[in-house]
């Protein structure tokens, strides 16, 4: 596995090499900036290791260039909170403090090492992984409640009216959302996704609208937030019940006037965004109780879309099912396995509160918890899921 390291700190960067030296089935080549390192990198590498604090440019803007070419650990010795979600964002798979034990980094490259044979095996490499979320493949089984919501996006999806996914948590807002985006006229623009639920409020702000050199602590250089990032294609607000009410008014000025402002500056950015938003809250009695607001409630469901829960959709619970353990067992390196009639029987019985979501974690776990190729309902867990003794 050929791999890039990218330190300006020599000294850290000499202790690296020595250390890899001894494992021959790495071949390093270490850089001592982002830009001798964009001069070189070429198709034969599969990994890059780099730090963030560098002069000239930053890990995290060398990541943003080299856009998903190359699977991405990151090391640092000024971690912030900031920073994390950045990388993460960009597609960084693991993430390490200075001072860190080599043996860890080790154990990084070689778990993305079998990644990348993994892709190999199957013609996926980093970019195609992300393509591979066609019209088709999207959606790994159908039913007659699915297949009208889908109409729905359809017709939807050609035009730029924003759209308001409502359905319980696990139904799959995100699949619809990305199937919007595959059908409409930015497919070729980026997708890019946001959990309000799942970055504290203090960062949410900097996060969707991004920021300037010395807006806060930080700021130590220009960002742009995800509506600026997600230009000519779509962004998706996922629990958007749950945005602080202080940044509603900034998210509907935006969606009015199709223009934003980083914290730290007056100057307003033009945006051509199309925006999909979910929630699995009830909109209306928040409404009612003053934390959202009506006007940007309308501007956002111009094309409401209810996604059925998955007691709604029984026909599509065997093919989730018998697809997810393929993937798991392919995952794991396990001989393939299969459901035997009983846990087929229990499957569609079960109720599934947690919908999608429930029904692949509980697949993945009978996979692995199961002996030999057949899982039985045993297997499943269900009676104790349902007693609430494992969830």
């Amino acid at each position: 596995m050929k791999i890039a390291i990218v330190e300006d700190d020599i000294n850290m960067r000499k202790s690296l090499e020595f250390f890899f030296s001894d494992y021959k089935d790495l071949n390093i080549v270490s850089f001592k900036n982002p830009k001798d390192a964009l001069k070189s990198l070429d198709d034969s590498f599969e990994l890059v290791i780099t730090d963030i604090n560098m002069p000239q440019m930053d890990g995290l803007e060398f990541l943003n260039k080299l856009n998903g070419r190359y699977e991405a650990i990151v090391i640092t010795g000024n971690a912030t909170l900031n920073k994390a979600i950045e990388s993460i964002r960009l597609g960084v798979k693991d993430f390490f403090q200075k001072p860190f034990e080599p043996q860890e980094l080790l154990e990084a490259i070689y778990r993305t090492k079998k990644l990348v044979e993994f892709n190999k095996n199957h013609k996926q490499t980093p970019q195609s992984t992300k393509k591979i979320l066609s019209k088709e493949k999207l959606f790994k089984s159908s039913s007659k409640k699915l297949e009208e919501a889908k109409t729905l996006a359809l017709r939807a999806a050609p035009t730029d009216a924003s759209v308001l996914l409502l359905g319980a948590s696990g139904v799959g807002k995100e699949v619809f959302a990305r199937f919007i985006h595959e059908n409409s006229k930015r497919k070729d623009a980026p997708f890019l996704a946001l959990n309000m639920a799942a970055i504290p409020e203090n960062l949410l702000e900097s996060e969707l609208f991004g920021y300037e050199k010395g807006a806060f602590t930080d700021a130590t250089a220009p960002k742009p937030g995800l509506l600026e990032s997600a230009q000519g294609g779509s962004i998706f607000l996922d629990e958007i019940g749950e945005m602080p009410m202080g940044l509603q008014a900034k998210l509907l000025r935006a969606l009015q006037e199709r223009e934003i402002m980083r914290l730290g500056s007056a100057k307003p950015i033009k945006i051509d965004v199309r925006f999909i938003a979910a929630t699995n809250a009830n909109i209306q009695e928040k409404i009612a109780n003053q934390e959202f607001r009506e006007d940007l409630f309308f501007r956002l469901q111009t094309v409401p879309i209810k996604i059925p829960p998955l007691r709604e959709r029984t026909e599509e619970i065997l093919p989730l099912a018998l697809s997810h353990v393929e993937e798991v067992c392919m995952h794991y390196g396990f001989q393939q396995k299969t459901f035997s009639k009983d846990a087929q029987e229990k499957m569609l019985a079960y109720t599934w509160p947690g919908n999608i979501r429930e029904l692949l974690s509980v697949v993945e776990r009978s996979c692995i918890l199961s002996e030999g190729d057949i899982i039985e309902a045993n297997d499943l867990y269900l009676d104790e899921r349902e007693k609430g003794l494992f969830n």
